[in-house]
């Protein structure tokens, strides 16, 4: 495990902005499938802030036999940035996942995802009040191609229909979702912790989202909602968040970052929706239409424009 965390940074030597464009169209897929699994997962009645402490729990422990001599090896630095690295946990893991699959259970999923699509407009705002950055006019016009693609594949090729969309108790914790998920992104960047490993890094970041999750997951279980332990869906769903969206998507996510900036790794994010829609073609036989592909075509080319312009 290593060895392949490893490689995977070692690849991208040459020019960061041509080398993030890859990543810039894994990562959101990864994100993607998080949020096609926690729709399964609701057939299970699994309690939301359960749901997102066991994936963190899990994909440590299944990260740990491969790290725990390089964590061991970096314990006094970690022990130095542990105030950075609970901070960076309990937004990335906590507040930017549990939320959000609280507020699953009350509102829509174009909702959601119209809500996360303001992601980069509310790091721009965070970078430009307290770091003084500029959008830059690559990324203001990348953004714009990028949020017109998004709303037109929301609605469906009929933006008169945007109009008609109501926020209520769902909305409001996926709001609070998308700016844990703001913070997350512009702090990792602006207050980065020490020069780690990446895998020691990721370790640490997932074992810290646990601990954040941990005493609300107690008062969720203590209100009466417990997940039951008789059903393997329950085991599916968890081991599949652990390893996808868990390992895979907040490795990549945080390459992204570094290579590209906050605000070129956010616009990314954009090719999330369009995966989750393009997922349900297999999974639940929606077939992609006209609007799809327009959209597709708006958002690519958004993220490949925000992604040739460092921060």
């Amino acid at each position: 495990m290593p060895n392949v965390f490893a490689r995977t940074a070692v690849g991208y030597r040459g020019d960061p902005r041509v080398a993030g464009l890859p990543l810039m169209l894994i990562a959101p897929a990864l994100f993607a499938a998080n949020m096609v699994a926690a729709r399964w997962a609701e057939s299970a009645a699994i309690p939301p802030i359960f749901l997102a402490f066991g994936r963190w729990t899990l994909a440590f422990f299944i990260l740990l036999p491969f790290v725990a001599p390089r964590l061991w090896a970096c314990r006094a630095v970690l022990r130095a940035a542990w105030p950075r690295i609970l901070l960076l946990a309990s937004l990335g893991m906590g507040v930017a996942v549990a939320p959000q699959y609280m507020g699953a259970h009350d509102t829509s999923a174009t909702n959601v995802a119209l809500i996360f699509a303001a992601c980069p407009t509310l790091i721009a705002l965070i970078e430009a009040l307290v770091w003084r950055v500029p959008v830059g006019t690559l990324r203001a016009v990348g953004m714009s191609l990028a949020i017109w693609g998004v709303l037109l594949v929301l609605a469906k090729g009929e933006v008169a229909a945007l109009g008609r969309l109501q926020f209520g108790r769902g909305d409001l914790w996926v709001v609070l979702a998308a700016c844990g998920w703001a913070l997350y992104t512009v702090l990792g960047k602006r207050r980065p912790l020490p020069t780690l490993p990446g895998e020691v890094k990721l370790s640490a970041l997932i074992g810290g989202g646990a601990l954040a999750l941990a005493p609300f997951a107690l008062l969720e279980a203590a209100g009466g909602t417990v997940a039951d332990f008789g059903d393997g869906r329950l085991y599916a769903a968890l081991g599949f968040l652990a390893i996808v969206p868990s390992l895979g998507a907040y490795f990549c996510y945080d390459r992204l970052v570094g290579l590209v900036g906050p605000g070129g790794a956010s616009v990314s994010m954009y090719l999330v929706p369009l995966y989750a829609a393009l997922a349900a073609w297999p999974l639940l036989g929606e077939v992609p239409q006209a609007f799809h592909i327009a959209g597709f075509g708006l958002i690519l080319g958004g993220v490949l424009l925000s992604g040739l312009q460092r921060d």
